[in-house]
């Protein structure tokens, strides 16, 4: 079985690389968007995600994250009083799904959007696509190999 490498993209003042590694692990909760779930429904335990800082100037990799279990239900639907309550949501069908990572380390350094634009295709790290605002992505493996390269060693 072969490990799958991941994009999650989160506002690092709602929940940054740096709350990550206070935690040490953390569910995956509020994805409100059918292609994002789905995204994390194909996830397995042992898979690895680039955790990328959003709505941030400049946006990019800042970290790595490991996927500890999957297939949780998001408890955040069924709460009237968090903002990703969804009423259309019933305990005995739930909609939306969550997984639980664990903090794998921080880069030295961002790896911007600018700079992951002039290195990669769309096709190579679907990030960089114009309009893409999906939290959850692919990342294909041989990207995720020059990914490793290009940002060097986790400090944990």
């Amino acid at each position: 079985m072969t490990m799958n490498w991941w994009l999650m993209k989160s506002e690092p003042d709602v929940f940054g690389i740096e709350h990550l590694k206070a935690e040490g692990s953390t569910l995956w909760d509020g994805i409100r968007n059918y292609q994002a779930r789905n995204f994390m429904r194909s996830m397995a335990v042992g898979d690895r995600a680039f955790f990328y800082h959003s709505n941030t100037s400049p946006p990019g990799i800042v970290g790595l994250m490991e996927v500890l279990e999957v297939g949780l239900t998001d408890p955040s639907q069924f709460d009237p009083s968090n903002k990703y309550f969804d009423a259309a949501s019933k305990a005995e069908s739930p909609r939306w799904d969550c997984v639980r990572l664990a903090y794998g380390g921080s880069f030295q350094e961002l790896l911007s959007l600018d700079r992951l634009k002039e290195l990669f295709t769309a096709e190579q790290l679907p990030v960089v696509r114009k309009g893409n605002r999906l939290s959850i992505l692919p990342v294909p493996a041989a990207s995720a190999a020059s990914l490793l390269t290009l940002l060097g060693p986790v400090q944990l």
